[in-house]
């Protein structure tokens, strides 16, 4: 019986423009979206059926917020694309991802089952066919399936990959969650569409941190910050740590902040309690086949 450990990396929203309601329900969108260190473990096994386990220090903030469901979705949509019957696989995720905070760490533990199915059933699907995969899922997780930093648009199922060196974030989640879509209702209360992401996009890929600290922007915040205070001065004590730019990452509230080196992070880090530093994008870190089940990565 073998087993496929991945890691399922947390990702930040550097930009996201609403552009309007679609008329299947989902909201016309551009965004950058950049995995970052923090990351869940899904480790995949054959089984005679499909199990689903989650385990970790957060395993109960899950409780009613979609993440099983969503790897159950994973699994079955792995299982229509690659003409499997059903997944027979025990799918167990170790969560330390916050949930329901922007973060997209139940997408990011969906994209993670997609490919190590494919990994471990060795049905080796074309890309194309595993973003099929991940846009019968949900919109983030087909970012998240391709990996690194990546363009999306459409409702997120048209993804470009983006050339990106690193850089250097400060994480501040919020206690509370905000779920997705309530942050799209509210911007549909009072909808208005923010800039165009060229100048975003170009500071990325050129490593420019002071335009992209400030260029970074989020369609949702406005909503978000009007019902919860707490995004709005997440984001101004960063600006007053000296970051570069800060602002709500997806539909939040967690928020996130650029600085310009570790040292710089770590000062702005140490100014905003309860924030963390971290990358974008992580170091690559690929898949494990092994003939027992693995321990944590």
């Amino acid at each position: 019986m073998s087993t496929v450990t991945r890691r399922a990396h947390a990702k930040l929203n550097a930009f996201l423009r609403v552009l309007g309601r679609r008329d299947d329900g989902f909201h016309e969108i551009q965004t950058a979206v950049l995995p970052i260190e923090l990351h869940d473990v899904v480790t995949v096994e054959e089984h005679d059926g499909l199990v689903i386990e989650v385990t970790g220090d957060r395993a109960d903030e899950l409780e009613g917020a979609g993440g099983e469901s969503l790897v159950g979705r994973a699994a079955d949509a792995w299982a229509r694309v690659a003409r499997v019957a059903a997944p027979r696989a025990r799918i167990t995720v170790d969560k330390r991802i916050p949930v329901a905070a922007g973060l997209g760490g139940g997408s990011a533990d969906a994209a993670a089952t997609i490919l190590a199915l494919d990994e471990l059933f060795g049905t080796r699907l074309a890309p194309e066919i595993l973003l099929q995969a991940a846009a019968a899922v949900g919109s983030d997780v087909c970012a998240l399936v391709v990996g690194g930093p990546v363009f999306a648009d459409g409702r997120g199922e048209h993804v470009v990959a983006l050339h990106a060196p690193t850089s250097h974030w400060v994480v501040k989640p919020l206690p509370f969650a905000v779920r997705t879509p309530d942050a799209y209702g509210w911007w549909d209360e009072i909808p208005s569409s923010g800039p165009d992401p060229g100048s975003l996009i170009a500071a990325i890929e050129i490593g420019d941190h002071d335009l992209a600290g400030s260029a970074l922007f989020d369609d949702l915040q406005r909503g978000v910050s009007e019902r919860h205070s707490q995004v709005a001065r997440a984001v101004a004590a960063f600006v007053a740590a000296g970051a570069l730019g800060a602002v709500m990452s997806g539909s939040g509230p967690t928020v996130v902040a650029l600085a310009r080196d570790p040292v710089h992070a770590a000062a702005i880090a140490s100014a905003v309690p309860g924030s963390f530093v971290t990358t974008a994008p992580p170091p690559a870190s690929p898949p494990r086949t092994i003939a027992e089940p693995s321990g944590v990565v």
